[in-house]
């Protein structure tokens, strides 16, 4: 181990977070980047001054180069002969071409930012991080202790220009090499896509050509090829002009990004000097000839590279060393976030003032949220969680509905391949384990233990017992030391509350619960003795062939039969340990079904709104720094758990080098069936119901979610805020079955007629659908009639209490009541239809044979529409029941109703307390409407039909004798009385 690295090995935790200076602009150096002196044997007479020439990656990248200072070193001269050749090619087009191409090429956006929302194009739109020009003093030097709220409040030092790459230096040597180098997350790849989209469309003026090379591309090819081969192989287009690039004066810029996937020998005796590009060597001989200057001297090179890799390149063929610092600026944040989320149709909704107005609500709370410091600020230096943070917005906001493809494991999933994509940890270990993999075992062990203990700040103890108790050999060390170098801030930061500025946190919290999935799913929660046995069966399953057929050939020689035997005893073992180990898929089932149902989780948000909240913050007062915290929430956990179990899910975690096999994905499954569906058939809280769909969502397993769905008769999510997304979760779920749904409760859920026709399909198998207190207006009741028109609906009872249905709304309604076969009762309590409403709802409902309930009550009626609508009542088939209370009715309208009432026994016409001189036998009712529904009706208005109530009841009492009669009259009084007192107390 080189000592630079056991310099950083003794460093305590708190440093080596921040050697990354992944967060720029702090008083003192923020991250180490760190770099190997020179080793001996190298070339030692190539000049400083000189620029590498950097092979283009096909990496992303993003440099807003608007042209710099051009060289002040002399440029050779070129034969008039040359300068010719060079205008015949150029004028040839064929650097055209290859402009076309490249842009075509980068200007393609990875699947992830198709499918989870509008993405902006790169040659159009785009926020440069902040780039820091660095030093090897600075890349060693340890940094001292800063917190995060200090590195916001300092501005950003020696801050470089992406077009000032290539300036002078401060010796006035012209700058040849350059390496830009940053953590995992920073923007490496598309800081490089969008110098190449720039340079395709001009805006890039230094350079003529630009050649990219994908390092990791180069890595994979073994054979030997030469530059001129090479470049002519990836870029076809430019076959007439690579002849000439060594002997014209064409300003050429290679691209390389992604060096720590090459292992570099920069020594002589590892890599022989090569200055002919027609000369066929390893593609890394090509590398390392073109950072020496040996190989095309004149052309300039921008290497890309994570901060484990940038020893590899010894100090002197670099002419500049800069940092990618993120969006170290909460500005540079905000501007991110206004531009991605004020992209046009981003919402996908017709209306465009509607949407436009979300929009700009949603900019406007995140930047609140900045504002105070919170930790989403700290988790957005890194612009891959700002791209996270805006995906996870539009996915609660914007989605109207839910392909199956879409999750949001799915999101967390994808997100880690935009940024992980299959990387191994160090491409110079012999084990080249994949970067994720290697987050699984080590933060993912963290991320469960915390989450198991109820805990989200870690100390530097906790980081120690998690990544280095199992240290045990140099190589576990050095991943180590490269995983804190390049990955440990993408996955944790410092603390931001007041008082734990000293520990670690999740970059984003629900980062947490899915690592912490991981890790379980994988299998790697195992006991001791599970290790051992597993290691066991593996190592006697391995040999156990070829001992068997050398125990058979003895038996045979020798007399000794018994060694048969005793080996196929042996053999017994891995069988065995085979189907004791079938029990970790119970335990993994037990611990999802445990984690889903905890019941001191019951009545918390769902989990969707607790994600928008971590997000968006919390509107009202900040809590005061001495009130205790809440407990910590980890419901996304179990959920997270199955929908890595997903198919999709576990073929992008393949590509991660986190293999989670069909038979194992299966057999979890099974044992779920016997958890997780027996505790769902329990009833649960609403918002415990939310969470319990939103996991059969996640796991996209049909049969399984079939089998849970047909258990549920009843589903009741009242007071749950149904968002387009949660509607559509619902639909979705709730299609795998065909079984008819006894009740759907969905009052007070801030329905609308975008969430009917969302729910269409549910509603239609709904016998009771209770839709009260929503903000269901005309157009929403165009949805109902074509619900209860529907051939296919089983609606019996429909409660749209409380909700502005109106005049046009009523209309709508009567339309599906004389058509409609099935439903019997409904309820349109305090629904504002007035006069024309009932009007219109009389009309039609001659024509409907089937209802046998109608509550027009609270609807401001008159005697007029309350004498037609008990008129209609009266010649009805099967209505039995109307409902006009709290309406205004007069004393002669009240004793019309009761004259009709009196004609045909049956028609029941509920409007006062009284029924002639008896009480009536639905007063207790009345009452009961009266006040559950008090919070949502106007008081004073209640109190005045209250006070109507006590002078009838009162006036009805003295014209009776019978003394049960009178007291009966004075009960009822007494509960009117008390109610009103109540009310003018506020205590109602």
């Amino acid at each position: 181990m080189s000592r630079a690295m056991q310099c950083q090995s003794c460093l305590p935790w708190g440093i080596w977070a921040r050697l990354p200076r992944s967060l720029a602009g702090s008083r003192g150096t923020r991250g180490v980047s760190v770099r190997a002196a020179a080793v001996p044997g190298e070339l030692g007479s190539v000049p400083l001054a000189l620029c590498p020439v950097p092979r283009g990656a096909c990496p992303w990248g993003c440099v807003r180069y608007q042209g710099g200072s051009q060289e002040n070193s002399a440029q050779p001269g070129s034969s008039r002969h040359g300068q010719s050749q060079l205008r015949n090619v150029a004028s040839s087009g064929a650097i055209k071409k290859h402009q076309k191409s490249l842009s075509a090429w980068f200007s393609q956006q990875p699947n992830e930012e198709r499918q989870f929302g509008p993405s902006f194009s790169l040659d159009a739109v785009h926020v440069d991080p902040v780039i820091r020009e660095s030093s090897l003093e600075e890349i060693l030097k340890p940094s001292p202790d800063l917190t995060i709220q200090n590195q916001l409040q300092q501005p950003c030092r020696k801050v470089i220009g992406l077009h000032n790459l290539f300036d002078v230096d401060a010796c006035g040597r012209q700058v040849k090499n350059v390496v830009l180098y940053g953590t995992v997350g920073t923007g490496k790849s598309t800081l490089i896509k969008k110098m190449v989209v720039d340079w395709c469309h001009g805006r890039l003026p230094r350079f003529e050509l630009v050649i990219p090379f994908s390092c990791e591309d180069l890595s994979h090819s073994h054979a030997h090829v030469s530059l001129r081969r090479l470049i002519t192989k990836k870029y076809q287009h430019l076959r007439d002009v690579v002849p000439v690039l060594e002997a014209s004066n064409l300003k050429v810029l290679f691209i390389l990004n992604g060096l720590e996937r090459l292992n570099l020998d920069f020594r002589l005796a590892g890599t022989e000097l090569c200055c002919d590009p027609n000369e066929p060597v390893p593609p890394s001989a090509i590398v390392v000839n073109l950072l020496r200057k040996y190989l095309l001297p004149e052309a300039s090179i921008i290497v890309t590279t994570r901060p484990s890799a940038v020893r590899r390149i010894p100090g002197k063929y670099v002419g500049r060393y800069a940092e990618i610092c993120g969006f170290s600026d909460t500005n540079l944040q905000k501007l991110y976030f206004q531009m991605r989320l004020s992209q046009p149709g981003c919402t996908g909704e017709d209306s465009q003032d509607r949407s436009s107005a979300e929009q700009e609500n949603l900019v406007e709370m995140l930047s609140r949220n900045l504002e105070r410091h919170d930790q989403i600020t700290a988790a957005c230096f890194l612009p891959s969680y700002c791209w996270l943070v805006c995906t996870t917005l539009h996915f609660l906001y914007f989605t109207r509905t839910v392909p199956p493809s879409q999750t949001l494991t799915g999101i967390y999933t994808s997100f880690l391949r935009l940024n992980f994509s299959g990387e191994v940890l160090d491409s110079t270990d012999p084990t080249h384990i994949s970067m994720m993999k290697y987050v699984a075992k080590t933060v993912g062990k963290l991320a469960y233990e915390g989450v198991m203990s109820r805990k989200t700040c870690f100390s530097e103890e906790d980081l120690q017992q998690c990544f280095e108790v199992e240290m045990k050999t140099e190589s576990e060390l050095n991943l180590l030391e490269v995983f804190r170098s390049d990955v440990f801030r993408f996955f944790l930061s410092p603390c931001v509350q007041p008082g734990k500025e000293h520990t670690f946190v999740f970059t984003i919290p629900a980062m947490q619960e899915y690592l912490a999935a991981l890790y379980v799913v994988l299998g790697e929660k195992k006991t001791l003795a599970q290790r051992v046995g597993q290691e066991l069966s593996e190592v006697i399953g391995k040999v156990s062939e070829d001992v068997a057929v050398v125990v058979n050939i003895i038996s045979k020689v020798l007399p000794l039969r018994f060694l048969p035997v005793l080996f196929n005893l042996l053999k017994i073992f891995p069988r065995y340990f085979s189907r004791v180990s079938g029990k970790d898929k119970d335990a993994i089932a037990h611990t999802m079904a445990e984690e889903l149902f905890k019941e001191e989780d019951y009545y918390n948000d769902d989990v969707l709104d607790q994600i928008n909240s971590s997000i968006l913050g919390v509107e009202g007062p900040m809590r005061h720094p001495d009130e205790a915290p809440d407990d910590e929430v980890f419901e996304l956990f179990p959920i997270f758990m199955g929908g890595i179990l997903s198919r999709r899910n576990r073929a992008i975690l393949e590509q991660l080098g986190c293999s989670i096999k069909n038979l194992a994905a299966f057999e979890i499954a099974k044992a779920m069936k016997k958890t997780v569906i027996r505790k769902g058939r329990k009833g649960l809280p609403p918002s415990e119901l939310m969470d319990y769909l939103f996991f059969l969502h996640e796991f996209q397993n049909e049969r399984f979610t079939a089998e849970a769905i047909r258990s549920l008769r009843a589903v009741n999510l009242s007071s749950v805020k149904m968002t387009p997304l949660k509607c559509s979760v619902l639909a979705s779920v709730m299609s795998t079955t065909c079984h008819e749904v006894e009740e759907l409760n969905l009052t007070s859920c801030n329905l609308d007629g975008g969430s009917l026709r969302t729910l269409f399909p549910v509603l239609l198998r709904c016998k009771a659908l209770h839709l009260q207190l929503n903000s269901l207006g005309s157009d929403a009741c165009k949805e109902i009639r074509d619900l209860l028109l529907h051939d296919k609906c089983v609606v019996s009872s429909l409660r749209l209490a409380n909700n502005p249905v109106g005049e046009q709304g009523a209309r709508y309604l009567a339309e599906a009541l004389a058509g409609n076969r099935s439903l019997t009762q409904l309820s349109l309590l305090h629904t504002a239809l007035g006069d024309p409403g009932a009007e219109a709802l009389a009309r039609h409902l001659a024509e409907n044979q089937h209802l046998r309930e109608l509550n027009l009550g609270y609807n401001s009626l008159t005697d007029a529409a309350a004498l037609r609508v008990v008129e209609v009542a009266k010649r009805h088939e099967t209505l039995d029941k109307v409902h006009l209370y709290f309406n205004d009715i007069s004393e002669d309208g009240k004793r019309e109703l009761d004259s009709l009432r009196m004609d045909r026994d049956g028609v029941r016409a509920l409007v006062f307390l009284t029924a002639g001189t008896d009480v009536s036998d639905y007063w207790s009712h009345i009452l009961n409407v009266v006040q559950r529904n008090l919070p949502f009706w106007d008081r004073e208005r209640v109190r005045q039909h209250l006070a109507l109530l006590l002078q009838d009841l009162e006036s009805s009492r003295s014209q009776t004798a019978n003394p049960w009669r009178k007291a009966k009259f004075l009960r009822v009084e007494s509960e009117v009385k008390k109610m009103l007192g109540k009310l003018q107390d506020g205590t109602l």
